[in-house]
């Protein structure tokens, strides 16, 4: 039996914390579906277009380096409803903070409410990544600063031809 994660973000933009994640998840899974959420209520600097095809290039030489298959699906609906959707059995959340656990804690008992079958994982991000956080990726970024040791390459230079520095 094939077992799917299904790893849910904004991932505005991909980060090396969630690289990581994604990485240790293939000890976990056969099949990994990156939910990409659309949230217009956050207002993300990248379209949905453009951060589904971010993931898509990073994650590519992780699948071959893993042999863990990995698909994008962009997502609206509830978590849950998007789980079931792509035939998850397991939610991978990772975790940098108290903070990350209190909210997810949360999340975890309405899922559960929701759909008691499946279940949510919790990954610690490694210390080298549980400062990094998109949203101050993008301020560091607006600002002129480096963001070269948070995201991948490609990132740096997709945020740079965004902002417009």
């Amino acid at each position: 039996m094939q077992r799917i994660g299904l790893y849910p973000g904004t991932f505005d933009p991909v980060t090396l914390g969630h690289l990581d994640v994604i990485r240790r998840t293939s000890a976990l899974v056969d099949e990994l579906v990156i939910g990409v959420a659309i949230n217009r209520d956050k207002g993300p600097l990248f379209s949905l277009e453009e951060r589904v095809a971010m993931i898509e290039a990073e994650c590519a030489p992780i699948s071959e380096r893993t042999g863990m298959k990995i698909r994008v699906h962009p997502f609206e609906n509830l978590l849950i409803d998007c789980a079931r959707e792509v035939g998850a059995g397991m939610i991978v959340r990772g975790l940098r903070a108290v903070s990350d656990f209190e909210y997810e804690f949360q999340m975890v008992g309405m899922n559960r409410a929701l759909d008691d079958s499946i279940e949510t994982v919790f990954l610690m991000a490694e210390a080298a990544h549980q400062a990094i956080a998109s949203k101050l990726v993008k301020e560091i970024a607006r600002l002129g600063g480096d963001v070269a040791p948070f995201v991948p390459p490609a990132i740096v230079s997709a945020l740079k031809r965004k902002l417009g520095n």
